[in-house]
């Protein structure tokens, strides 16, 4: 699941391949991007930068254009020496960019736009988003703090930390382990919930989602996220699972431990 530390983790990945020189190769399979051109804009191009905010991946090309990525759910950039197998089919792919023997391959999406730079610096979607939890420098758990008291005090916990405005990063996995880790209930609303916990879960998360961005995904606490039904491993109540918040997100939690 595309999360903060998936965006990150995925420039960890981009940029020996894509920095450094030109780009050799540029494709666009996928029935959906095969009209852009883009092969006619980008190859050759110099990437300057790839920067991840939140769950956006930016790619600053040379002059004034930038891809801009947004995984959402179904989404994920892959990268593969040439010739070996890709791990979804071609026709996934909605745009592949190429130098020496490596290839970057971005598959489904929902949302891949070619822009510039200007247009980048002055989205207010990207100029909105919160601290980034991913980004040591940017994480004060009291900062985060006074954004989600501002936030909707009925809110429920588990769906306020997926607030991009208050803290970016955090998505379904992340919320779920924070909670649990922290005994908080996540269905309670912001106004039922203390201080001490709020702080609690952002400074428990922020050490490990940056390894995470780091290292890899794999790395991530696997304690309640898509075990419902299965017993707590504090516990051993079993774990529940809920659709919460107006996107109706996934929740994963312990009626026993977290109250």
């Amino acid at each position: 699941m595309p999360e903060g530390d998936s965006i990150h983790h995925a420039a960890v990945r981009l940029r020996p391949v894509l920095l450094g020189g030109p780009i050799e190769r540029v494709h666009s399979p996928s029935e959906r991007t095969r009209d852009k051109r883009w092969d006619k804009r980008l190859k050759g191009l110099t990437v300057e930068r790839i920067e991840a905010r939140g769950k956006n991946l930016l790619i600053f090309f040379q002059g004034d254009l930038a891809l801009h990525s947004h995984l959402r759910m179904t989404g994920s950039w892959a990268v593969r020496t040439t010739g070996d197998q890709w791990p979804r089919a071609p026709r996934r792919a909605w745009l592949v960019l190429g130098r020496g023997d490596k290839d970057v391959i971005e598959f489904d999406g929902p949302f891949l736009e070619l822009r510039t730079h200007h247009q980048i610096a002055t989205d207010p979607r990207l100029r909105a988003l919160g601290p980034d939890i991913c980004v040591p420098a940017q994480v004060d758990p009291e900062r985060v703090l006074l954004r989600l008291r501002q936030d909707d005090p009925s809110r429920p916990v588990g769906d306020a930390l997926l607030n991009q405005r208050t803290v970016a990063g955090i998505g379904n996995v992340w919320k779920s382990e924070a909670c649990w880790a922290q005994r908080v209930d996540p269905t309670k609303p912001i106004s039922a919930t203390p201080d001490d916990d709020l702080t609690a879960m952002i400074a428990w998360t922020a050490p490990r989602i940056q390894r995470c961005a780091k290292l890899g995904t794999h790395l991530r606490p696997k304690q309640v996220y898509g075990h419902d039904g299965e017993p707590c491993p504090r516990c051993r109540t079993p774990i529940s699972k809920r659709q919460l918040g107006d996107d109706n997100r996934p929740t994963y939690w312990c009626t026993g431990c977290q109250s």
